[in-house]
């Protein structure tokens, strides 16, 4: 079973997400283990529970700290008896992708440390990050909502978190094309029909439709994937 720890300013943030939908019954299930885990309770400052100061070299902003961060690491490993493939959410690393989710579902233990603020020091990155994952280019408060974007991508390709592989091996991106369209009920809805081929019952024809339909979507939506597919293609014969 995947161990996933967060380590967050902001574990009650983390915690709601985590602990709804196909996540969080994946988690009563025991299908996979997560914990969200406060930097704060971990700051050498009891009083206070300081994490953060001013940058050297001037700047505006705080930094966060480096012990704590490293104790929080510490502890995680004495709870688990494991050591985690440990990813900092930064905008300055590679963007995930499905096909890296689905790389990182092949680790037993992951810890994702979410930055706030200006950073983290960079001594810690150093320390402990094996890797740097970004959601995008564009900038966050914080770390929080790309851990938890990167725990749900992850988690639900994860062995009895979804009803079956095929819930997620004919979805966008996981043979370099976006999905085809869906439909469900009714047949007919404010004038528009469900396309007959879809109610025709023959399986080749539907594979045959939806397959163009995904060359199509992504012709029209994403030519950059559309480029990487074809030439994947060309690679292959």
């Amino acid at each position: 079973m995947m161990r996933i720890d967060i380590a967050t300013l902001f574990p009650e943030m983390c915690e709601v997400v985590l602990s709804t939908s196909i996540i969080g019954r994946a988690r009563k299930a025991g299908k996979v283990e997560i914990h969200c885990h406060n930097i704060r309770d971990y700051s050498p400052d009891p009083k206070h529970h300081r994490v953060d100061d001013t940058p050297y070299g001037g700047g505006k902003g705080m930094v966060m700290q480096p012990e704590p961060i490293y104790r929080c690491y510490l502890d995680i490993i004495r709870q688990s008896q494991s050591v985690p493939y440990v990813i900092y959410m930064s905008p300055q690393g590679r963007v995930l992708t499905e096909g890296r989710a689905l790389e990182l579902r092949e680790y037993p233990h992951l810890l994702l440390l979410c930055g706030h603020y200006e950073g983290v020091d960079e001594r810690i990155l150093t320390r402990i990050v094996d890797e740097e994952i970004s959601i995008g280019d564009y900038v966050l408060t914080g770390g929080e909502l790309g851990a938890l974007v990167l725990t749900d991508a992850v988690v639900r390709l994860c062995d009895g978190v979804l009803a079956a592989d095929i819930c997620f091996e004919e979805e966008s991106h996981m043979n370099g094309l976006l999905e085809y369209p869906q439909y469900t009920r009714p047949e007919v809805w404010d004038g528009m029909a469900v396309p007959d081929v879809l109610r025709s019952g023959h399986h080749a024809k539907i594979e045959e439709w939806r397959h163009q339909q995904s060359l199509d979507r992504t012709a029209k939506k994403r030519p950059d994937m559309m480029k990487k597919y074809r030439k994947q293609n060309l690679k292959q014969r």
